[in-house]
This record gives structure tokens, sequence and C-alpha cells, in this order.
């Protein structure tokens, strides 16, 4: 099978990828906001403010720097303090030793 991603021209890529990182930030923050972070980071490596910082790189290497707050807010689609104060909840015990065991499986790097 062809790679797909051939057909498409850089711009329609790049409107194409941007269109699935809103879609996976609508999931995350409004399908799924009991995921917590620390479980993501568990499963997967990176959590919503992986995200953020990842958006504030980018955003930086098209000369539009943002600070660490309005990163988050974009990410979480509001300031993070009021995501925070709906959504978080504090780490269990056994989450905790789950990300600790996730670290030393896979160091961040």
């Amino acid at each position: 099978m062809a790679d797909a991603t051939h057909a498409l021209t850089d711009d329609a890529r790049t409107r194409v990828e941007a269109a699935a990182f809103r879609r996976l930030l609508a999931h995350l923050n409004e399908a799924r906001p009991d995921v917590q972070n620390i479980d993501l980071m568990v499963l997967a490596g990176f959590c919503r403010n992986c995200l953020a910082d990842w958006y504030r790189d980018a955003a930086a290497a098209e000369g539009a720097p943002l600070d660490k707050d309005a990163a988050r807010e974009a990410v979480y689609g509001m300031p993070f303090a009021q995501w925070k104060a709906m959504h978080q909840k504090d780490a269990t015990p056994e989450q905790l030793a789950a990300f600790e065991a996730a670290q030393r499986a896979h160091p961040p790097g």
C-alpha cells in the first residue's frame, strides 16, 4: 500500500495534522478529562503538559514564542489552574508507584 501522506500537499498535510491535534486535545479535555496526566505519563510517556511544552517549542520555532501559561491554556482550552481545579485529582500511591516504575523502564530523553 502506498504511503497516503505522499498524496497530500505540504499545506494539506499540515491542515490534516492540525485537525488531528485539535481532535486529540478535544478528546483529552472534553471527552476524557477524567484521565489524569499521571496515567497518561505511565501509559504513553507524555501528558497534556508535555503537549503544551511541544506546542511552545513549535511556536518558538515559528518565531512566535509563548510562555508556559499561554501554551498550557492553548492545550487545556482554559487556564491551567482552572482545569486543574475542575479535573485534577491527587495522585494515589498506586499511580505514583506506576509512574516511578515507568520512569525507570523508559527514562525521559
